[in-house]
């Protein structure tokens, strides 16, 4: 065999023992990766106050359900601190994730955490904390329930387009929004939205200890800010964090520990491979050595996104 043949072989060599180092390493790396998210990440596994942040639109969401439960359940979490800035949302959403809150107030204690605004489901999810904190301009309140409709109708009557409809009751699909509703539909409505609403003031009578009366006065829809709301008693305490603090170092939590965030960590998102990979880039520093971060500016935080983001914002006249 001549020379450069022998050349040929030995590089081969040192070849296939890179690539079976780096696939050694890449293997150990996702696994590393794989059991902080799942077991430590964000020193979960280590005594802490844990902090939930409910965003947005207040829906039904299952995920968030489950975190709770986790959180409710963890012996690490030696208490809870929901930071809530919504506008509202659903009312089922609202109520169950209330009661999710109050299993973990059974355990451990809760702390409500008002942001720029914790309205209408928004504060009812807040009155599921053993205190509620709020800033001096934070927006609450809004306590009340609404079901709107659009009509249509007039639209299609200037288009030239009528619907026909065969119902087996007067009252099936009401209210519509192909013709104005008729007075029984109304009422209909009207019954199954007070009783959603007494259902909410009841709530804030018992959660914030009002005459109901007191209670009903306030459930007007009126809105709050954290100043007013603390006049008002619908809320404990104005501040933040140091605040915050202080009330559950009186419930015997130690200032000491660290306050970690419970997010939503996709760990059913078919995009788990993804997100293994993205944390063992960041731990083993490859994004420096292939350039990466350089594309961050370009790409975002995109790349291992696990689902749709929405977004609500007042809207222009």
């Amino acid at each position: 065999m001549d020379q450069s043949a022998i050349a040929d072989r030995r590089r081969l060599r040192r070849k296939l023992a890179f690539w079976r180092v780096l696939t050694l390493l890449v293997i150990i790396g996702l696994g590393f990766a794989v059991y902080r998210m799942s077991a430590g990440e964000g020193g979960r596994a280590t005594p802490h106050v844990a902090q939930v942040k409910i965003t947005g639109m207040i829906q039904d969401d299952t995920e968030l359900l489950e975190r709770l439960d986790r959180i409710a359940e963890s012996d690490s979490v030696k208490a809870l601190v929901v930071s809530i800035s919504s506008p509202g949302g659903t009312t089922y959403g609202g109520e169950r994730i209330f009661k999710a809150i109050r299993a973990v107030a059974e355990k451990k204690p809760v702390v409500s955490d008002i942001r720029t605004l914790a309205a209408s489901a928004g504060y009812m999810i807040a009155t599921a904390g053993d205190t509620i904190v709020a800033g001096e301009s934070s927006i609450t309140g809004s306590i009340g329930v609404i079901f709107q409709y659009p009509q249509i109708a007039e639209m299609m009557d200037n288009l030239g387009i009528s619907l026909e409809e065969i119902k087996s009751s007067p009252l099936k699909a009401e209210p519509s929004p192909f013709h104005p509703p008729s007075e029984e539909a109304r009422q209909m409505i009207r019954s199954m939205i007070m009783d959603s609403y007494d259902w909410f003031v009841d709530l804030v009578a018992e959660r914030r200890n009002l005459p109901r009366d007191e209670a009903l006065r306030l459930s007007d829809g009126s809105i709050f800010t954290g100043r007013q709301a603390l006049q008002a008693k619908l809320i404990d305490t104005l501040g933040g964090e140091d605040e915050i603090r202080a009330y559950l170092a009186g419930k015997g939590v130690s200032e000491d520990l660290p306050m970690v965030e419970w997010k939503d960590d996709g760990s059913s998102s078919s995009l788990w491979f993804a997100r293994a990979m993205s944390e063992f880039v960041r731990l083993t520093g490859l994004g420096k050595m292939l350039g990466l971060d350089s594309m961050r500016p370009w790409m975002g935080e995109k790349l291992f996104l696990d689902g749709l983001v929405s977004v609500w914002q007042v809207g222009h006249d």
